[in-house]
């Protein structure tokens, strides 16, 4: 994790684990009366937000409120972005602010980590999505969940994913999601298959820690989970597939493919979903779907994240809010900046 989370490739695995049962921790603070803990009290989060989103950047709004930190969202529709203004120019107005954690979302790949390490601002980037390159906090939340539904909350504690075997369908190509998915549950012991029609399937593929299948129906019998992702067609410029309705005969999870899985396995979608396309609404409103859960862990992950990157304190965890914010403490994951990846460069 270090002291920016700019890819799930950059977390080992006992990294990974300490972010998951740190929101396990967190996902605690929500049964409490006051839901909120005084450990990041005068900080501030800027969420700076260049596409357009809704479940992340309210997640992260959420998350950084409840760790009482000030949180500024900054938005490119309606700002000096609009008017031709560099990133550079945005982080260094973000930095005589004071920013202490900028969170953002990018339409170009790299963005991120070229914010982390240029020099422009110091405090702590978490990449939100850039591009089609990676989504790290939306691999950690799905991981939690996984973890949760398929080993438990308290047994779950500590441990990683090791021998579960996740398959991923749809849209590789374009997919963020995916790709800090394959990373992150690799790391954590999974095996992963990538399902989509060849034309959807990365340029590549063979080097990445994971098999791929052109068949749907062949992983389902053998699959702990199976993640359904959306067809981007905001970031197609060519026919991928014939139709709409050949893509989700072929590559769409209905109600018998569903009963081809395994009694405990789970259907998740990191959304948007595009209902009737690769899910139907049987599957998405059924008990196996995860997706309001896939949202509602998202918080607690964001949180844990923010918690480490900002070197949060143990003890606020333990303790209910009070008056006086705990002292800072260093976290053990703010040490140095991470390792440049090869589809950063």
């Amino acid at each position: 994790m270090k002291r920016h989370l700019i890819s799930a490739a950059d977390l080992t695995r006992d990294d990974a684990v300490l972010i998951l049962d740190t929101a396990e921790e967190m996902a605690r603070v929500a049964d409490r009366p006051i839901k909120k803990l005084p450990t990041l009290r005068g900080r501030t989060v800027v969420n700076l937000f260049f596409e357009d989103s809704t479940r992340t950047r309210i997640s992260f709004e959420a998350a950084a409120k409840r760790l009482s930190a000030d949180v500024i969202n900054f938005s490119a529709k309606g700002s000096s972005v609009s008017k031709g203004e560099s990133l550079k120019d945005t982080a260094l107005t973000l930095e005589a602010m004071g920013a202490d954690a900028v969170v953002i979302r990018h339409g170009s790949s790299g963005a991120p980590y070229r914010l982390a390490t240029s020099g422009w601002i110091d405090g702590a980037v978490v990449n939100a999505g850039d591009g089609t390159h990676e989504h790290p906090t939306q691999a950690l939340l799905d991981a939690f969940t996984m973890r949760r539904r398929l080993v438990g909350a308290d047994a779950g504690l500590g441990r990683d994913l090791e021998g579960r075997r996740i398959t991923i369908v749809g849209d590789i190509l374009h997919s963020r999601v995916a790709r800090s998915n394959v990373h992150l549950l690799t790391t954590l012991g999974a095996h992963v298959t990538l399902v989509a029609p060849p034309t959807l399937v990365p340029v590549g593929v063979e080097q990445w820690p994971c098999d791929v299948s052109y068949s749907l129906d062949d992983v389902l019998a053998k699959s702990d989970a199976v993640m359904m992702l959306r067809v981007q067609r905001e970031r197609m410029n060519a026919a991928y597939f014939p139709t709409e309705r050949e893509y989700s005969r072929r590559y769409g999870l209905d109600g018998l493919r569903m009963a081809k899985m395994p009694e405990h396995a789970i259907v998740m979608h990191p959304g948007p979903m595009v209902r009737g396309m690769e899910i139907t609404a049987e599957v998405a409103d059924s008990d196996r779907c995860t997706v309001v859960e896939q949202v509602a862990n998202g918080v607690s992950i964001r949180m844990a994240v923010l918690y480490l990157l900002l070197g949060g304190s143990d003890t606020a965890l333990s303790a209910p809010a009070r008056p006086e914010g705990p002292a800072r403490t260093e976290s053990p994951a703010r040490t140095e900046a991470p390792a440049r990846t090869e589809e950063t460069k």
